[in-house]
């Protein structure tokens, strides 16, 4: 088990990748639809779409913990 203080880490972490999984498996399907080479090129462009994503994750996240605090009922 992981402490407490790597929950956002980990949060961006499993967010990003199962984000950037199912996006780059629709874009790689609308490219080039299933073929044999389908499930290799949908793992190349996960892993650089993942690769892209987790560093956003981790800063956008507070961000928009903010917006949507300011946006609700009962915001700072």
């Amino acid at each position: 088990m992981f402490p407490k203080s790597f929950a956002p880490a980990l949060f961006g972490l499993i967010l990003s990748g199962l984000m950037s999984l199912l996006v780059s498996g629709i874009s790689t399907y609308g490219a080039v639809g299933f073929g044999e080479s389908f499930a290799g090129l949908w793992t190349s462009a996960w892993l650089t779409a993942w690769l892209v994503a987790f560093p956003v994750v981790l800063v956008v996240a507070p961000l928009a913990r903010r917006t949507v605090s300011l946006l609700v009922d009962g915001g700072p």
